[in-house]
């Protein structure tokens, strides 16, 4: 299919995995099996902070929202991609490919900023803790939230909209899984330069912001712990702040990578598995770290297992 430029384009084919024609059904099925994990682990968070009054903290609305947003860019890839892989087509639509890019990029940027206010909520309750309850009112937690998806939305859209506004003539394959802006942009006849710079800034000013937050948070988070004289509270202490600090170095890391380095036709094979950890098993794991390293959530699991199973997790 030739196209001249974007306005021209009526859909794209996702080349998904090297191999994946000889061995698809290995695929569906390990991608499935992840997207039911992401969905159960995901919703179950939700329901869990929502039914259980010990989980009404601030933390805990954190990280019902971090739950919603994981869903949600998960289930922005990974339905497609396991259609493609039974599908000989192997298509998407112009407009399938921008709602999916948007969405993409709206909540992964929401995702940094969402872990970013749980490490002021980390910081704020170790050495501040008498007034937790002030300084982390139900009117300030919503402001940062409420920002982390503005800010998400209008990233995405001012990448989305010049992205999509360039010439497309080279091909009309995208050499991923879904629709990301690297490949995207290999794909232009068109200087790129621009757009390249552009989501440079724009990947670099968020990372930079949040995990600028996450480090000082932790600085001075670390420096209060220090302080605690009893071995068991030390202990807690990091405890609780040991499930963050996981899933914020394994996202912060993977998205460093994908973003900021050289677009090059070697390097979209690395970017594609790259993509599988911060685009699918991100989204799975988190539920799973939070769950198995905080003991509020612990508690919370072992209180429901018992009053709704009859079973102690």
């Amino acid at each position: 299919m030739e196209q001249n430029n974007g306005s021209e384009v009526t859909d794209f084919i996702l080349l998904g995995f090297a191999g994946q024609h000889k061995t698809w059904h290995v695929f569906f099925i390990i991608f499935l099996v992840i997207y039911v994990a992401t969905l159960v682990g995901n919703i179950g968070m939700i329901l869990l902070i929502k039914i259980d009054s010990s989980l009404h903290a601030p933390m805990s609305f954190f990280l019902q929202n971090l739950a919603f947003v994981d869903l949600c860019y998960a289930s922005a890839v990974t339905p497609k991609m396991l259609e493609n892989l039974m599908s000989a087509k192997k298509s998407i639509s112009f407009i399938g490919c921008m709602v999916q890019l948007l969405v993409c990029g709206t909540f992964v940027t929401s995702d940094c900023y969402i872990l970013a206010a749980m490490a002021v909520d980390h910081y704020v309750t170790i050495c501040n803790p008498l007034r937790y309850g002030t300084v982390m009112s139900q009117r300030v937690c919503h402001q940062p939230l409420v920002g982390s998806y503005i800010m998400g939305f209008l990233n995405a859209s001012v990448n989305v909209s010049f992205t999509f506004s360039l010439n497309f003539c080279k091909s009309s394959k995208i050499n991923h899984f879904f629709c990301d802006e690297p490949p995207i942009l290999a794909l232009s006849c068109s200087s790129i330069y621009f757009s390249v710079m552009l989501l440079a800034a724009i990947v670099g000013f968020n990372l930079t912001f949040t995990v600028s937050v996450v480090i000082f948070s932790c600085m001075f988070f670390v420096a209060a712990i220090l302080k605690i004289s009893p071995a068991a509270g030390k202990r807690k202490a990091f405890s609780t702040c040991a499930s963050h600090l996981t899933a914020v170095t394994i996202f912060y890391g993977i998205l460093s990578y994908m973003y900021l380095h050289r677009l090059t036709t070697e390097s979209q094979e690395q970017e594609k598995m790259a993509s599988v950890f911060y685009g699918v098993m991100i989204p799975m794991l988190n539920p799973l770290i939070y769950s198995l390293r905080n003991q509020d959530v612990r508690e919370a699991l072992k209180g429901v297992g018992k009053k709704y199973f009859k079973f102690d997790p």
